[in-house]
């Protein structure tokens, strides 16, 4: 049995085992199992009618542990199919073991063994998931403790899975936003870095043999470019030791983040991105647990943490301190200053009416097509202005080596 813990993890005993049997029919068949010893592999697979006639250890890769980490795709994938297991009826305990043996992934299917274990032992599968706080929040496991207490594990499972698959969605899309501008950036730095070493050089050596005056503008690329071959070391450690700094500061300084924070939303166009995203996330999460039972003020705890902007989340916090003093959660929301006019009203109409989940659902939904409608948009926005930006850089380095060829042959 494996047992570990994210904060203090411990040693995994159990290895793959690769195994040759005969079954009942006396069928020659073969796998493989993860065991803590060959002994109980052997026992493993006894019970399920093999007589093993070899069990070995499985080689480990001759390159690294060949396991591979667990993503927040693996953990949406593993809850949509842990909530069809449970709709159809199979039980918990089943359900674990056939999602964790028949996962990809040997960290995925570690955890899911481990959790499947603490189950059997008797612990209830919210305090298992809470073990493991890097994969499993306190979203996910205050609504599997919900639905735990109330007997609908298998109705809230499917609301987790629904959940995870929407914000995960939604993470894609802003990725997507954002990498289409920086991987432009990156291009030409890329291309203006390899004119500037190793195109411009030998331009410079045909111009040296002209004996004439050249542009002013040539001569500002020819010493661009001699700079950077002398110093390149230099300038490439001061890269270096900026993005390590960057890194430093960003993971110990939590205003430097949420300065990040703020500044991202005030980006021309992709900051409308951001803010539609927060938007749609704070209103699917607050749904979601709303309409699981949790208490508002309990829920907006949780949801606080799940906006992903700092800005969005100290306005979260804000309001379930009001929330909890008896203020209506649609006036604190127009406090803020932050949610659009159409937020606020289908979130009054919502507690009037005692349907803030399907209200707060339906924001989401509009909300989630918008992010959707300007990644698009951006894309299509960005596609002329990538030809405008590499095109006049690239540009305007030919032009500086050519004006030269283009006065001398108006001299002759």
């Amino acid at each position: 049995m494996v047992a570990t813990t994210l904060q203090k993890k411990k040693p995994d005993k159990s290895a793959v085992f690769i195994w040759e049997g005969v079954d009942r029919r006396g069928a020659r068949v073969k796998g493989d199992l993860r065991a803590a010893s060959p002994a109980l592999a052997k026992a493993d697979l006894r019970r399920q009618g093999v007589s093993p006639t070899k069990v070995r250890k499985k080689p480990q890769p001759l390159f690294g542990s060949g396991k591979k980490k667990i993503t927040a795709g693996d953990i949406s994938i593993f809850t949509r199919q842990l909530a069809t297991m449970m709709a159809a009826g199979v039980p918990l305990v089943q359900a674990f073991d056939i999602v964790g043996r028949g996962h990809d992934n040997p960290s995925m299917q570690e955890l899911l063994l481990a959790i499947k274990g603490d189950i059997e032992s008797g612990t209830a599968m919210a305090a298992a998931l809470r073990k493991y706080p890097l994969y499993f929040d306190d979203l996910v496991c205050n609504l599997v403790a919900a639905g735990e207490q109330a007997g609908v594990l298998d109705t809230l499972l499917d609301k987790i899975a629904t959940y995870k698959e929407k914000t995960e969605s939604i993470k894609g899309k802003i990725k997507k936003a954002m990498f289409y501008p920086a991987a432009v950036i990156i291009v030409a730095i890329l291309v203006t870095i390899i004119i500037m070493l190793f195109v411009i050089p030998q331009f410079k050596e045909l111009f040296s043999s002209f004996g004439a005056d050249l542009p002013a503008f040539t001569l500002l690329v020819i010493a661009i470019s001699d700079f950077m071959r002398q110093f390149w070391w230099a300038m490439a450690l001061g890269l270096g030791v900026a993005i390590y700094g960057f890194i430093a500061v960003y993971k110990r300084s939590r205003r430097f983040r949420d300065g990040l924070d703020r500044l991202a939303l005030r980006i021309p166009v992709i900051g409308a991105i951001l803010h539609k995203a927060a938007i749609a996330r704070f209103s699917r999460t607050l749904s979601t647990m709303f309409a699981a039972g949790v208490p508002l003020v309990d829920a907006l705890d949780s949801v606080s943490g799940a906006t992903g902007n700092a800005v969005y989340a100290n306005a979260v916090s804000n309001m379930r301190e009001e929330v909890a003093t008896g203020q209506s959660l649609q006036l604190s929301m127009r406090q803020r200053g932050l949610f659009p006019h159409m937020v606020i009203q289908m979130t009054a109409i919502g507690e009037e009416s005692g349907s803030l989940d399907a209200m707060l659902g339906k924001v989401a939904d509009f909300y989630e097509e918008q992010v959707d409608n300007a990644v698009d948009s951006l894309s299509s926005l960005l596609e002329p202005l990538i030809m405008v930006v590499i095109g006049g850089l690239v540009g305007s380095l030919v032009v500086a080596m050519y004006l030269p060829i283009f006065k001398l042959a108006a001299v002759v």
